[in-house]
């Protein structure tokens, strides 16, 4: 078969040697996640990046990752939450205050009372349950702890609030990287309509990606495949928008039409989850790779398995076992 394999880069794929040795082992593009990255270092990223992918007698493709209406949480330093710990949500783009999270998304704040009482984190890998709101703090007791960093997801577990626009610093990406050949992937896409509003914003010639992490984007993928040269299905945001049992449904679903969409799509979120920490993957993991390949999907985007894994380029290589 032949598909696509997206690459992550970060701290753990980070010098031209494991780019070739991805690349040799069947990647086909890279991603930087622009979520993680301040503008200067997204430059010092693609200093070297450009180069060394204008060096290539084939070139990979390369994605930008906008973060569109995701929220993010804020810079600080990290630490632990701990089960029945209280903690306080700001309107700040960062904190030094111990268990004081930022989240510098003044939308976030004015979803709460539209949404449930129920906060998660980095994938819904960390719950919070709200105990009290106002309009530019909330306090929250911790339900399920956990290490927390800054930059990672945080949303609502119920909730169709939220402001559908692109940053100031997606619109200061693009501006700065129009010029290259790259492909943006836009986060957190709600419907067919706010699609329609950026293909006419970016032009008709970007190849525009489309990320389907909301309830209401899966039920829409046809239209908004329509508005984009590629969708991707991203598993662990949709998780933490609907929980798990709503999510497995959905993706089924979704699923199961997968061959009429009239754009590519590509499965992401977990798909190597295991291999983050270890050098093999779970045999339900390989089967489920095929059983996607089988049923249409275009390929695979990987994430922290190559972002911040100890074995990025075993992933990679696991990615591709069913490449002829």
């Amino acid at each position: 078969m032949d598909y696509e394999i997206v690459a992550t880069l970060g701290p753990g794929s980070q010098d031209s040697r494991t780019w070739k040795s991805m690349l040799s082992a069947g990647v086909t593009a890279f991603r930087l996640n622009t979520s993680h990255l301040s503008l200067p270092q997204l430059h010092t990223w693609l200093d070297r990046l450009i180069p060394f992918l204008s060096s290539l007698d084939t070139k990979p493709v390369l994605v930008l990752d906008l973060q569109g209406s995701k929220w993010r949480l804020g810079d600080f330093s990290p630490f632990k939450l701990i089960d029945g710990q209280r903690v306080e949500l700001i309107l700040a783009e960062s904190s030094h205050s111990r268990n004081v999270l930022p989240v510098p998304h003044p939308d976030f704040f004015r979803a709460a009372s539209l949404s449930s009482d129920e906060i998660v984190l980095n994938d819904a890998r960390i719950h919070l349950r709200v105990e009290a709101a106002g309009k530019d703090s909330m306090n929250a007791r911790i339900v399920q702890g956990g290490e927390i960093s800054p930059r990672k997801g945080i949303t609502f577990l119920s909730s169709q609030y939220r402001k559908e626009a692109l940053s100031e610093k997606d619109h200061a990406i693009f501006e700065e990287t129009r010029h290259l050949e790259i492909h943006y992937a836009i986060s957190y896409i709600k419907d067919a309509a706010e699609m329609s509003k950026y293909r006419q914003l970016l032009g008709a010639s970007v190849f525009l990606i489309a990320k389907l992490e909301r309830g209401p984007a899966l039920d829409e993928a046809v239209k908004i495949a329509g508005y984009a040269n590629e969708l991707w299905l991203c598993r662990g945001d949709l998780g933490a928008e609907l929980g798990i049992k709503t999510m497995a449904e959905k993706v089924f679903s979704f699923s199961s039409e997968i061959r009429n969409y009239p754009a590519p799509v590509l499965m992401a979120g977990q798909v190597l989850e295991h291999m983050t920490g270890q050098p093999a993957p779970t045999r339900s993991e390989v089967c489920y790779l095929y059983d996607a390949l089988v049923g249409g999907y275009g390929g695979f985007v990987l994430s922290d398995e190559t972002a911040i894994g100890y074995h990025p380029l075993e992933a990679c290589r696991t990615a591709a076992l069913f490449k002829t």
